[in-house]
């Protein structure tokens, strides 16, 4: 059976513009083509762009994952061992990562001594408050925990407004690059998830690229962080989390 683009972006959960991309730098071809020129897809395709997929969820970049897949030394079954074996890692990873990670939208949030109306302005309808408990319990071990505390409690509103203006202006340029059909691993988007790294590490904690990577899954794992950056862009929260590691893969 022969898939057309469409098609095959919809069942793999990718855009358009990515499959093509795939195709312009030879990591995922069609195998066929209408008379008209049209992409067609078959399932040995389908099969490539599913590993592709999975290697990019590991962090691969998209030219070392065109070289694993054209190893004529390595079958599918080594491919799935393989990357067994990275999960497993990469788990072991966040569970040790976790107590310094999760609380990055929340636990900033503690210790804000504003009135009942400086909290709406600057707030609108969330509760800063509503988690408090929850972060303190889970991450209140962690020395990201504890900078965090630290620096919130001394901010005031201005300083809270300012931070949410900064937040907001870099919500609508990434939403932006990302409407403009940018990979998530182009240089665009890799500069504005660097800068996100940065606004972490200038108002609550030393975020490092260890640490934004483990947040970048978070983003996509736990429904509350994807929620907030859905309300900025719908699929942003997917976009940035492949953003951030494209980045640290880049930069660290």
């Amino acid at each position: 059976m022969a898939y057309t683009v469409g098609q095959v972006a919809k069942l793999a959960g990718v855009t358009v513009r990515t499959l093509h991309h795939y195709d312009e730098i030879g990591l995922l071809s069609p195998s066929g083509r209408t008379s008209a020129g049209y992409r067609r897809y078959d399932e040995a395709d389908l099969e490539r762009l599913q590993l592709v997929r999975y290697y990019r969820e590991l962090g691969f970049p998209l030219e070392e994952i065109a070289a694993i897949l054209d190893d004529p030394e390595v079958d599918p079954a080594a491919h799935l061992r393989r990357q067994h074996e990275l999960l497993t890692v990469r788990i072991k990873r966040l569970q040790e990562m976790v107590t310094a990670i999760e609380f990055a939208m929340e636990a900033s949030k503690v210790n804000i001594r504003l009135t009942p109306e400086e909290r709406f302005e600057v707030f609108g309808d969330f509760d800063p408050d509503a988690h408090a408990e929850e972060a303190e319990q889970r991450w209140g071990d962690s020395e990201a925990y504890r900078e965090s505390t630290r620096r919130t409690a001394r901010y005031s509103k201005e300083d809270w407004l300012r931070n949410k203006a900064e937040n907001e202006e870099w919500g609508r340029r990434v939403a932006a690059v990302m409407d403009s059909g940018a990979p998530a691993d182009s240089p665009a988007a890799m500069d504005l998830a660097e800068e996100h790294r940065q606004l972490i590490s200038r108002w609550f904690y030393e975020c490092s690229y260890e640490i934004h990577t483990g947040l970048a899954d978070m983003y996509v794992a736990d429904p509350r962080f994807t929620a907030y950056f859905e309300k900025i862009r719908p699929g942003l929260a997917e976009y940035l989390s492949e953003a951030i590691h494209a980045n640290a893969i880049s930069r660290a």
